[in-house]
Parts: structure tokens; C-alpha cells; sequence
């Protein structure tokens, strides 16, 4: 019996499972290129305001410059002449910007900080000027800001962020996540945006979160109460029971618009009908 053809199928499967194990366990483990690159949460984590960066300038400027002035801060660890996925992400970014009605400068600011040491500010300003009129906005100018460093002072920064990546000798780039990092005015960890794309309502969800809820209007409020942050994804979802709460209040005020509405042509009728009454003598 168990030389028939058709028995042999019935081991299949078992000869399939045996022969794909190693091969997913091999998919399991990261490339050695990729070993320390990536993005670690560390959410509720500080920076440090003495580190040193270089503005777009060229002025040698310590981080807290940036902190404690009453505005949330985007983070974008990129470099300038990255060949494809930074700019991705600058360009997701300031499309996000463009739709966003708060002003960089305002009520938040962005820092775009290279990863690479050997980039200059000349490169970071070029980079800005690009930036700036692509967004069609000179006013953002006062509120992103193209920063440069020394190696030790911006692995420190990625460091206190969780941003970690790597020098490739044999690509000549550096491997390294996508992410948008939220820091509150203190300087504290907040929230993280993964990916290249971010919509303007994801923008707005991270710094009312980062602002501890100090910029937006009631709007903003009632809308970014109906999404929640996922660290998971390093995105954010919209949470049920919230909808379904809003929801309901708004039922009950349309219901009671309707009804206040018919009690008022009721008693509008009621009175014309009592002035149509003529007295009896």
C-alpha cells in the first residue's frame, strides 16, 4: 500500500512543512547590513538640550534653542543627498504641511536634522530654499529648519529618539528607517509616524498629542477625539465606542433641533388661532 502512487500525496504536505521551516526561520533574521537599523519607541523619553547642530546658517546652535517656546516640534532624521528614501519622506512630509492649516512657526516647527556628517549647511539651505518654494509657503521658512551636526552629537539625538542606522560601505548610503518623530516643547518623546506618507488629519492627531492639547480649535478637539494612537503601527486608528459617543450626542441634538422645531410651529399655530377668534358681545 504504501508503494501506491496515490499514498505518496498523502505525505506531501508533511515533506512541504519540513522543507519551508528552515527557509522561513532564514526570512526571520535580519540581513547583517541591516543589524542596528531602525526605529525603537521611546515615548514619554527626553532629548537633550545641549546638543550641538548646525543651522542652515551655518551657526553653531544648541537643541534647546528650539525647546520651551510653546510649540511642539517634527523631527525628520534624514540626509540631504540620501538617493531616493529621504526624499520620500520630506516630500510626504511637506505635502502633509501643505494641507495642514496650522502654521510652522506658529504652532509647531520642524526639524530636518542629516544623518551624515559629511553634509554642510550650504547643502541643508539648498535643501530648505527647495523645500520652502515647493511648498509655496515663505512664511514655513521661519519654522522648518535644515540642520547639520558632528556624527557624535547626532547619533546622541537618534540615540534619544530610538533612530538608529548605518553606514553601507558596499551601497555607499546609509540604511535607515522612515519615520517622523514628535516631540512636545519640553523636548519629551510623544509620538511617531511611520512610512512616507502623512495625511494631514495624522499630522494634526501627533501634534495636538504632542501640544498636550493646547493648539486647534474645538473642532480639532471633537474630530481628534475619534482616533487614538497605535504604537504598533506608529500610526493612528479610529476608535469605535468615541464614534459611536459622538455619534449618539449628535443624534440627540438633531432630535431635539426637530422637536423644538414642531413644538415651536405648534405653538405659533395655537396662537393664531386664538387672535382669529373674534369675542362674543
Amino acid at each position: 500500500m504504501l508503494h501506491h502512487p496515490y499514498n505518496i500525496l498523502l505525505f506531501l504536505p508533511f515533506i512541504a512543512i519540513l522543507w519551508l521551516q528552515p527557509v522561513s526561520a532564514q526570512h526571520n533574521v535580519p540581513p547583517k547590513e541591516l543589524e542596528n537599523v531602525g526605529v525603537t519607541e521611546k515615548l514619554g523619553e527626553y532629548v537633550s538640550g545641549d546638543i550641538l547642530l548646525y543651522n542652515e546658517y551655518g551657526e553653531e546652535v544648541a537643541l534647546e534653542q528650539y525647546l520651551n517656546n510653546g510649540r511642539p516640534l517634527i523631527l525628520a532624521m534624514v540626509y540631504y543627498e540620501c538617493p531616493m528614501l529621504c526624499n520620500l519622506i520630506l516630500q510626504g512630509l511637506k505635502k502633509g504641511v501643505s494641507e495642514l492649516a496650522w502654521q510652522p512657526g506658529r504652532e509647531y516647527d520642524i526639524l530636518t536634522v542629516s544623518i551624515s556628517p559629511d553634509e554642510t549647511p550650504e547643502l541643508a539651505m539648498s535643501n530648505k530654499e527647495n523645500y520652502i518654494e515647493s511648498l509655496g509657503n515663505p512664511d514655513a521658512a521661519d519654522g522648518w529648519h535644515f540642520m547639520t551636526g558632528r556624527e557624535e552629537e547626532v547619533r546622541q539625538l537618534g540615540d534619544q529618539v530610538g533612530f538608529y542606522y548605518q553606514w553601507n560601505e558596499e551601497t555607499q548610503e546609509y540604511m535607515h528607517g522612515s519615520t517622523l518623530i514628535f516631540l512636545s516643547e519640553e523636548g519629551k518623546v510623544s509620538r511617531y509616524l511611520n512610512g512616507i506618507d502623512y495625511p494631514e488629519l495624522m499630522l494634526r492627531n501627533a501634534l495636538y498629542d504632542a501640544a498636550n492639547g493646547r493648539i486647534g480649535s474645538t473642532i480639532d478637539r471633537v474630530v481628534l477625539y475619534c482616533f487614538q494612537y497605535d504604537s504598533a503601527s506608529g500610526s493612528y486608528v479610529p476608535v469605535a465606542i468615541n464614534i459611536m459617543k459622538l455619534g449618539g450626542i449628535a443624534t440627540l441634538l438633531l432630535l431635539g433641533s426637530f422637536l423644538g422645531f414642531f413644538l415651536y410651529r405648534e405653538r405659533r399655530s395655537q396662537n393664531k388661532r386664538i387672535d382669529t377668534i373674534k369675542p362674543i358681545l
